[in-house]
């Protein structure tokens, strides 16, 4: 008898599909994550660093989408492992900047390449053509 359950894309609907796949990738990517003892967020706090470099805990929290109070937390963490460092802000000096030390440089880079390898594995199935399309789509889907 046939099984009733959605247990693969061409049985559910995209959106179902969609979510496997996102699934996945965060399963394989806290995976990645766990060699380095470092949370998702705390990760993008440093890939936030690294792409705009010194900036206060509440831009950061505005790019992470998180809470003030959340992002101190998270350059809390990142501080005690000295992965990041909070210096003045050279145009105000009653506030403060966070940026990335060397350390959490190497170790953000450290994880995208290892990101990259796993996520490279849940695509391998697909070959050129097929992965140029569906980044073409997700392109789309995300504006």
């Amino acid at each position: 008898m046939d099984d009733e359950r959605s247990d693969g894309p061409e049985q559910g609907s995209l959106a179902e599909a969609f979510w496997q796949v996102a699934r996945r990738l965060r399963h394989q990517s806290r995976e990645a994550l766990a060699p380095w003892g470092v949370s998702p967020s705390q990760l993008r706090a440093l890939g936030v660093l690294l792409r705009h470099g010194a900036v206060r805990s509440g831009e950061l929290a505005d790019h992470l989408r998180i809470a003030p109070r959340s992002a101190t937390e998270v350059v809390d963490a990142l501080a005690e492992r000295g992965l990041v460092e909070r210096r003045p802000d050279p145009e105000d000096r009653r506030a403060t900047q966070v940026v990335a030390t060397e350390a959490g440089a190497e170790l953000g880079r450290a994880v995208q390449a290892a990101r990259a390898v796993e996520a490279d594995r849940v695509f391998a199935s697909l070959d050129e053509d097929d992965r140029a399309e569906l980044a073409r789509l997700l392109r789309l889907l995300a504006q």
